[in-house]
């Protein structure tokens, strides 16, 4: 695993806050694009998703994540509307980054080697991880995935 520090840019992102289930995101996607089409804004770069929690249960029933696209528009923060679907700036962040390729459900690998990275060059999570996805896997086989696993650091 290569591990690599970096500050992200500011970004103005469209979320969708989600619960349960991770098989969820395709849908969650199509809403959420959906919506950035619909309010007439234009989405750029490759999506990703926070995860908040490590669920307990073994379907993800408890999970509590968020979709986000980002769009190119500089746009006014607000709240997930009625439709659940909120806009928000994401700050400059430090952060350690790795890519994985192969399956989603095979990422916990990367997770742990970039937790145990943390640990051993003194660092400490100054954030919930995130996985921002690099192709899209309607394109690429599962083999063929590239999952960049993002997680927001600083020094204690």
């Amino acid at each position: 695993m290569m591990a690599s520090i970096m500050t992200t840019k500011p970004t103005m992102v469209a979320y969708l806050p989600m619960q349960g289930a991770y098989d969820q995101t395709p849908a969650g996607y199509g809403h959420l694009y959906g919506w950035i089409e619909a309010h007439g804004l234009k989405p750029t770069g490759m999506p990703a998703a926070a995860y908040f929690n490590i669920p307990n249960e073994p379907n993800g029933a408890d999970a509590v994540w968020e979709l986000q696209a980002p769009i190119a528009d500089q746009v006014e923060e607000a709240a997930p509307d009625e439709s659940g679907v909120g806009l928000r700036l994401i700050p400059a962040t430090q952060v350690v980054s790795a890519t994985h390729k192969g399956p989603y459900d095979s990422v916990l690998p990367t997770y742990q080697a970039l937790w145990a990275w943390i640990e051993d060059n003194g660092y400490e999570m100054a954030g919930p991880p995130m996985e921002r996805y690099l192709n899209d896997p309607g394109e690429v086989g599962a083999d063929e995935c590239l999952t960049e696993i993002i997680m927001p650091i600083s020094k204690p």
